[in-house]
């Protein structure tokens, strides 16, 4: 039997206690995962090194796909066996799957102490208290409207670029995604804590911060939109780069486009989700815009943000897609030539409007030769525009030694693409002008400057 939870006056304080923490998925995952980290510091708990040595495992989870799901259900059934030799070992199950399954989570793992929804965490290190002396299991998956963990103490992992949460939720709702299900309303932290937790990753010596929501250019609060947002962190001394993701494409009015020209040290890459370039299927899916409104944004942007990398997201196989329908993703990316994207078959939702009122009617190997088509096209085109730049000056943001390489160091451009460098005088954290002399699809190969 599965117990619901409610809020009680005093947290349980364990102190000593080695929590691991597994996440899968976005980035708006690995900001939750260090959210938690930090409440549970503050509670006496350490972060364990590795499963082996944690007295608490948590599964950090997405639940977009049904992959995903599947690869944690994979991974609970490797730590079952672990549970069994360790009868004091909880086991928790945290983020998007909870959210989602709930008690049905328990069905197909019901050795599970810990059912966590993303607006829970600040009940967490209660709820491990209970665990440790409760025989059923814990779900709390209560969405609130106003939680955003404005004035919650982080645990970020050190280094050079770091998360930060600026915005939670969606209202968009559309018809394939699971996403408002899962995080609830769309709410935004106030404009001034966002720039106090910039001005602290900056003195921890964070040289770059990425501003994370699910719809983050939907930031609002209080008057200040995105715009705002951005003017004031870039404010922030101490930071070399500010990036932001993930953007909704309705929300680039020309003032925004104007706002993101004017700031020199915004990273110069746009991720701007399409999903498809049908018409047909974009109102199908309630995106809220047709095709010639994205050529149209796409125009827009490049003529104010010339020389800015364009992402974007695909999904194919949507229920209905016919050929004509794909065939104007084809086009569209042809035509826009993104400097990549993430491509993806659909994959049902259950709960989500397309679920319930679409058949996925588009057979698996039908999806499976589109994603490839897609793919290779994509993959053709990024190729060339990293061939075209080569020869272009570039500045890169260090980020450390090659992984394969120890003769190299690796870092990231402004437009986002791996750069890799010989090994030099810089250190992480610096940001090196340097010129393309060579490239693959997915890699820049760079010599710095002389001075």
């Amino acid at each position: 039997m599965a117990l619901e939870t409610t809020q009680t006056e005093e947290p349980a304080v364990t102190s000593g206690r080695a929590v691991f923490i597994e996440t899968y998925g976005c980035q708006m995952n690995e900001a939750d995962t260090e959210l938690m980290h930090g409440l549970l510091r503050k509670q006496g708990y350490f972060v364990a090194e590795s499963a082996d040595d944690a007295d608490v495992v948590l599964l950090n989870t997405c639940a977009v796909r049904e992959r995903a799901e599947e690869r944690i259900y994979g991974r609970l059934g490797w730590l079952k066996s672990m549970k069994e030799a360790r009868p004091g070992l909880v086991l928790g199950v945290t983020g998007c799957m909870a959210e989602r399954l709930r008690e049905g989570l328990l069905e197909r793992a019901p050795y599970v102490d810990l059912v966590i929804g993303p607006d829970a965490y600040r009940r967490l290190p209660d709820l491990l208290g209970r665990a440790q002396v409760e025989q059923d299991a814990l779900i709390d998956v209560r969405l609130d409207r106003e939680e955003t963990y404005a004035d919650a103490e982080l645990d970020r992992v050190p280094g050079i670029s770091g998360w930060l949460t600026v915005q939670r939720g969606c209202d968009k709702f559309c018809t394939f995604c699971i996403v408002p299900f899962v995080r609830g309303r769309e709410r935004s932290l106030p404009p001034e804590e966002v720039v106090a937790q910039a001005q602290a990753m900056a003195a921890e010596g964070f040289r770059e911060v990425t501003l994370l929501g699910q719809t983050v250019s939907s930031y609002y609060e209080r008057g200040h939109d995105f715009a705002d947002l951005l003017t004031r962190v870039h404010a922030v001394e101490g930071l070399a780069r500010i990036r932001f993701t993930s953007p909704y494409p309705n929300d680039f009015s020309n003032r925004l486009l104007d706002t993101l020209a004017s700031l020199p040290r915004l990273g110069r890459h746009l991720h701007l989700p399409v999903q498809s370039g049908s018409t047909r299927i974009l109102r199908d899916m309630r995106r809220g815009y047709t095709a010639d409104a994205y050529y149209d944004l796409i125009d827009r942007t490049r003529a104010r943000l010339p020389g800015w990398a364009l992402t974007t997201d695909i999904i194919v196989g949507y229920p209905g897609e016919t050929d004509e329908d794909f065939e104007a993703t084809m086009e569209l990316v042809r035509r826009v030539r993104f400097d990549a994207a993430f491509m993806f078959r659909y994959s049902e939702r259950e709960g989500t409007l397309a679920a319930r009122k679409r058949p996925d009617d588009v057979p698996d190997d039908v999806k499976r030769e589109r994603l490839q088509a897609v793919i290779a096209l994509q993959e053709s085109i990024s190729k060339a525009r990293n061939e075209a730049m080569v020869g272009q000056d570039v500045e890169v943001l260090v980020a450390g030694t090659g992984r394969r390489n120890p003769e190299q160091m690796f870092g990231r451009s402004s437009c986002f693409r791996t750069t890799i460098l010989p090994l030099g005088p810089y250190q992480p954290g610096d940001v090196v002008p340097a010129r393309v002399v060579a490239s693959t699809s997915h890699t820049l190969f760079a010599e710095p400057h002389t001075p």
